[in-house]
């Protein structure tokens, strides 16, 4: 079974110990502007996004210690996180990978930055890539 539509790169997930510091880094290196930060208290993250033209960086930053970001971060250290892609819906597009024989973190849909509707892959599913998969919500 063929993906509803083409997916498309929306960001590249980082994982960093101080959100404010890697805004004004990616901010200087990229000569690109923050577009949206938010805490997302359910996933103890706080988040920017830097817009960089067609994609965007999305920087992650732990707000608890024992939050999936904190547990990155004392493993791995700082770094590339996740990928995500914007799909057009992201409950059949969950239905297929699963289908498919894939690894779902998340089996439904939770809510991501900006009102999206998110949900998260497996490495092991995706050639060791953590994959996101992103709705956005409809005319935005």
């Amino acid at each position: 079974m063929a993906p509803h539509k083409h997916w498309t790169i929306d960001h590249v997930g980082i994982a960093v110990q101080n959100l404010d510091k890697a805004i004004r880094f990616y901010e200087g290196k990229l000569g690109a502007k923050l577009c949206l930060r938010e805490t997302i208290e359910a996933s103890g993250v706080e988040l920017a996004f830097i817009d960089t033209g067609d994609s965007k960086v999305e920087l992650l930053a732990p707000t608890t210690s024992d939050s999936k970001i904190a547990k990155f971060l004392a493993s791995r250290g700082p770094g590339i996180h996740h990928i995500c892609y914007e799909v057009a819906d992201i409950r059949a597009e969950l239905a297929r990978l699963l289908k498919e024989g894939c690894e779902l973190i998340d089996s439904v849909p939770r809510r991501g930055a900006a009102h999206s509707q998110i949900a998260f892959v497996a490495p092991g599913s995706f050639m060791g890539v953590l994959t996101e998969l992103l709705e956005y919500p409809k005319g935005r």
